[in-house]
């Protein structure tokens, strides 16, 4: 396609345009108008309407609104131009012209753009998640058309642009309204098994946070070097979950010194043999 040349025809085909302007054209293309805009009124209250029983979301809603009604007041501009004796087709021929050149210089915005779309329309996640985007974790402040705004833990605003969400593995951590936690804790093998499990189920049983269902689950999972190791996974409402697994964390030793577990670490026992 040679664009040079489809826009110097359609320059010429455009400076070629006589307007009639008798009376009777005057008041055919004022009541035109008249029917025109409300039309489009009429038209974009429909759209509104249905859009608002979509269920769609308020940016993505706000979009199409804005889109729809410059289609339709295009349309209308045509219709206008074309009771005025305007050959349209030549009109058209120049603003296809024009949008490819535009569509080329904002290739990525555009990218970005559709990309908005298919996150507002698909809902990985909403505003409050916590997610992970790539390499980038935080709280989803905003999903907008162009960029999705994240908080960090560390208060930092991250704007990540949608074509790169669209394209990313995308962790919700607020999906479900319940997560598991599991925990790895490690034992001397001079401490009954049975004590430390039962240490780890009486903390467990004294928060309240803890479902009972799935039950919880302590269980010996590995036999190491110098300790035996006991994973622990129990089931807490996703806004829970931080809390129930640092004071969890907190409490561990401090029950199983009153137990008398002892937690150990890597080392080695050397035994000497007289002969």
């Amino acid at each position: 396609m040679d664009v040079t040349q489809m826009i110097t025809d359609a320059g010429t085909a455009f400076a070629s345009i006589s307007f009639d302007i008798s009376i009777p054209a005057i008041l055919r293309v004022l009541f035109t108008v008249l029917v025109c805009v409300v039309a489009v009124k009429v038209l974009g209250s429909v759209i509104a309407k249905m859009l608002g029983k979509g269920h769609l979301d308020g940016a993505l809603q706000g979009f199409l609104k804005t889109a729809l009604r410059v289609v339709l007041y295009f349309v209308a501009g045509l219709v206008i131009l074309s009771s005025l004796g305007v050959d349209v087709t030549s009109l058209i021929a120049l603003l296809s012209v024009a949008g490819l050149a535009v569509s080329l210089a904002l290739q990525n915005t555009l990218a970005n753009l559709a990309s908005g779309i298919q996150l507002l329309v698909s809902k990985p996640f909403s505003a409050g998640d916590y997610v992970e985007v790539g390499a980038n974790g935080g709280t989803v402040k905003a999903v907008g058309l162009a960029y999705t705004t994240l908080v960090t833990p560390d208060n930092k605003v991250v704007h990540i642009p949608n074509s790169d969400v669209a394209a990313a593995r995308i962790t919700n951590y607020n999906g479900n309204t319940t997560r598991r936690m599991e925990i790895k804790v490690s034992a001397s093998y001079n401490s009954d098994i049975e004590t430390v499990k039962g240490t780890i189920r009486a903390l467990i049983d004294a928060d309240s946070r803890i479902h009972g269902d799935p039950a919880p689950f302590v269980r010996v999972s590995n036999y190491g070097s110098s300790s035996i190791e006991y994973t622990i996974r129990v089931w807490c409402n996703t806004g829970d979950y931080w809390d129930v697994y640092f004071d969890m964390m907190d409490n561990l030793k401090p029950a199983f010194d009153a137990a008398g577990v002892e937690m150990t670490y890597d080392h080695i026992n050397v035994h000497m043999v007289q002969k």
